[in-house]
């Protein structure tokens, strides 16, 4: 009975102590599986390192929970390593996977899951909200672990499931592509190779950055917003930011589309940079599944507020135009009541006769042959 108790007492998350309800929550489903073919997860073993800077760029991201575990094949086999982090969404997920993404990785596209890299260490993968590392080898069964791990992630859809379209947007020739980063905080931002202060790019404001560089060129840097005047507002505090530096950041050439910042650095010539920005656009894509700040639910306010009074101001016209007309109808309509005639008055009409006879004058209230 005291069992009973206790896994009841562990399942239950909240009760109304008016009703007495008791809600029983069943615990999600582990990231990483007991076994997978003859792969067994070994008991006990010891979670990876970890470092405030890291934990905080996690957060960055929305991390939501994380599992390590060793496989291992019989009592003698190799021993892989595998972590497993889930994020909120596949946004998150994917600045993650390009933060641990190493240096000279092979990208292998959709290998395994979303997108996959493969380095002298092991693997990394994305499976949509999920990044997977696996560190202690490298060949087809070790591959096969993965897959088995990669089928049995939480799956996720709708908004939350789609990638960041920003990444998209930096041109590929002369691209060193292990070099693009994404981030979502200022603390990711910086650890990634960024340019600029973290702190003045407006990450809290639902802001995304892109670093990517150059062979032989320079850096790139690509910033989103949700709307263009926290865009602008922030191409302001660059401008600010960049002018005190004078020739340190190379060759400086910033541009703004809509809510798209581009700002190139380093060893462009003048003509490479501004060709560079301008061949970059915004597509009509609507993929942000973060909360929107403060400023984008005020400009949705504003344009409520003047669409509602706009339509209290034409309805109040339609009101006054119809009491308007019942009073000088009516009064007119009055008018005539008091001096004896009719209500309604007949109507007059202008007429031409080209018979040439003389046709009577009708007059109102005698009528020919009263």
């Amino acid at each position: 009975m005291f069992g009973v108790a206790v896994v009841l007492g562990a399942a239950a998350v909240g009760m109304n102590a008016q009703d007495g309800k008791t809600t029983l929550v069943e615990p999600p489903a582990p990231l990483l599986p007991q076994q997978v073919g003859e792969w067994v997860r070994q008991a006990d073993a010891p979670a990876p390192a970890s470092d405030a800077k890291t934990d905080t760029i996690l957060n960055e991201d929305g991390l939501k929970r994380e599992e390590h575990g060793v496989y291992r094949v019989g009592a003698a086999g190799p021993q892989i390593a595998v972590t497993a982090r889930q994020f909120v969404d596949a946004t998150g997920a994917h600045a993650a996977y390009s933060y641990y993404e190493r240096p000279g990785s092979t990208y292998r596209g959709t290998g395994l899951g979303s997108e996959t890299s493969a380095s002298s260490e092991g693997y990394l993968f994305r499976s949509g909200a999920s990044v997977v590392e696996a560190s202690g080898g490298r060949g087809p069964k070790i591959e096969g672990l993965l897959e088995g791990i990669e089928t049995r992630l939480p799956k996720i859809g709708g908004p939350k499931g789609l990638a960041p379209v920003l990444p998209t947007y930096v041109p590929a020739k002369g691209l060193e592509r292990d070099s693009v980063k994404y981030a979502l905080g200022p603390v990711s931002y910086e650890a990634t190779g960024g340019v600029l202060p973290g702190a003045i790019l407006g990450f809290d404001k639902a802001g995304e950055a892109v670093t990517a560089k150059y062979a032989g060129k320079g850096t790139l840097t690509l910033l989103t917003y949700p709307t263009p005047q926290i865009a602008g507002d922030r191409l302001r505090a660059i401008e600010g930011e960049i002018h005190p530096r004078g020739q340190g950041m190379g060759t400086v050439v910033l541009r703004r589309e809509g809510a798209l910042v581009l700002m190139t650095s380093g060893r462009w010539t003048e003509s490479e940079a501004k060709s560079l920005v301008a061949g970059i656009h915004p597509r009509s894509e609507v993929t942000w599944n973060k909360q929107m700040p403060p400023e984008f639910h005020a400009e949705i306010g504003k344009t409520y507020s003047l669409l509602s009074s706009i339509m209290i101001f034409c309805g109040f016209g339609v009101l006054a135009a119809v009491i308007l007309g019942l009073f000088l109808g009516g009064g007119r309509a009055g008018w005539r009541v008091l001096h004896g005639k009719p209500a309604a008055s007949e109507p007059e009409f202008l007429r031409i006769d080209l018979s040439g006879s003389v046709a009577p004058v009708s007059t109102e209230g005698n009528h020919p042959g009263a």
